[in-house]
């Protein structure tokens, strides 16, 4: 099914920019859960490490990063977090082997800032690394997983979630979107290499599977997984792949891994992010709960009402906050800044300290991010409405 028209625009042809023991990942405990469909409670992320098997960010990645560029406030804040294998992406990258991007979208919904975060980070490492990207759009699985939406539903979705991928300033020779329908020509051969060396029992230990999922959701890691192998698919060139995500989504990718190996492909390395935070003071923005989200289409009476309403570490009164200051740490406002709207260290770690002294309030902290969140929308809002011009030069399948 395709949509040449969604927008008005006739897509015209281009052609692409040239190529450059498996134990269960569910870990559910009573305090919190971690899967790539449900994210809940209050996240120990050292331990996702463990149970995860993955590996911490440290120093001495940290410097060798820096070496390329500055580094991002999302890895010198160490919300991205945990990797795998990215020291050898670089050794590879050092020996003059490029590698590619690979991330993407489930879409069921609108944007909020917290599917933003990754994004923004992809594109650091795509404007670092001046790494090709392919950003899958994954309207099959919503259709398979959410029993409300139709698949004509979904891929609408598909489309209006590309505008914000679009809106973040992605290099367009460099950036392919695939929305998954629409390109399955182009995944199902590699889906089928996949799928064929995994087993039923390890997609059950993976994720829970029961005899009430349906076949499409048992199949569907091997559909997430076929983009990890896109240069292979397109240019019959093994290229390295790096997949920047959230934590949640590590166990796809660690079947992945494992197959290819079976198949002699490099394995996917991997960056993870932790969750972005919810204005009630969860450690995750949901949709579900539309009062802790903010909404890349959100007006500015909408911010001002949501910020408004957050979850704060202050006093009952103005006169307790004075005398024995705030809880930084657990105030969703000051983790707002933290995440992503305040980009130097020193004027953060001076907010957090005037906040603990009481010599700031939590309606100025409120006031002040909701300007600089109006100011950011603003902005994202006419990149996005003028993305509608270029949607279809994204498009992996109307530039094959």
């Amino acid at each position: 099914m395709r949509r040449e028209n969604y927008f008005n625009k006739s897509p015209g042809r281009k052609h692409l920019f040239s190529p450059g023991t498996f134990s269960a990942q569910r870990y559910i405990m009573n305090d919190f859960k971690v899967t790539p469909w449900e994210v809940t409670g209050d996240i120990d992320y050292d331990e996702l490490i463990v149970r995860f098997g993955t590996k911490k960010i440290d120093d001495a990645l940290m410097e060798r990063l820096a070496g390329y560029g500055p580094v991002h406030l999302l890895l010198r804040r160490g919300i991205v977090y945990s990797q795998r294998d990215m020291e050898w992406i670089l050794n590879e990258y050092d020996k003059g082997n490029k590698f590619f991007l690979y991330t993407g979208r489930g879409p069921s919904g609108n944007i909020h800032l917290g599917h933003l975060m990754p994004w923004i980070f992809t594109k650091y490492i795509q404007d670092t690394f001046g790494a090709n990207l392919y950003f899958q759009m994954t309207d099959d699985e919503k259709f398979l997983f959410n029993d409300s939406l139709q698949l004509k539903d979904t891929n609408r979705l598909a489309y209006e979630n590309a505008l914000d991928v679009i809106a973040l300033g992605f290099d367009v020779k460099k950036t392919k979107i695939v929305v998954d329908t629409e390109c399955i020509d182009t995944l199902y051969p590699m889906a089928l290499e996949v799928a064929k060396r995994v087993t039923f029992s390890t997609t059950k230990a993976v994720f829970g599977f029961e005899n009430s999922n349906n076949i499409g959701e048992i199949f569907y890691t091997s559909i997430q997984a076929a983009p990890a192998f896109m240069e292979k698919i397109l240019y019959d060139k093994a290229t390295p792949c790096l997949i920047p995500c959230g934590i949640d989504q590590d166990p796809h990718f660690r079947i992945t891994r494992d197959v290819a190996a079976m198949m002699g492909l490099p394995k996917p390395a991997l960056l993870h992010t932790k969750m972005f935070p919810g204005l009630t003071g969860g450690d995750k923005m949901s949709s579900s709960v539309p009062g802790s989200t903010i909404y890349t289409t959100d007006s500015p009476k909408e911010v001002k009402k949501k910020i408004g309403n957050a979850f704060t570490g202050g006093a009952v009164t103005v006169e307790e906050q004075r005398k024995n200051g705030g809880k930084p740490e657990v105030c969703a406002v000051y983790k707002y800044n933290f995440f992503l709207f305040e980009s130097n260290d020193e004027v953060l770690a001076d907010l957090a300290d005037r906040c603990r002294k009481g010599e700031v309030l939590c309606g100025e902290c409120k006031k002040a991010l909701t300007e600089k969140l109006v100011k950011f929308l603003e902005g994202h809002q006419e990149r996005r409405e003028k993305a509608k011009d270029q949607i279809h030069d994204f498009m992996l399948h109307e530039n094959l």
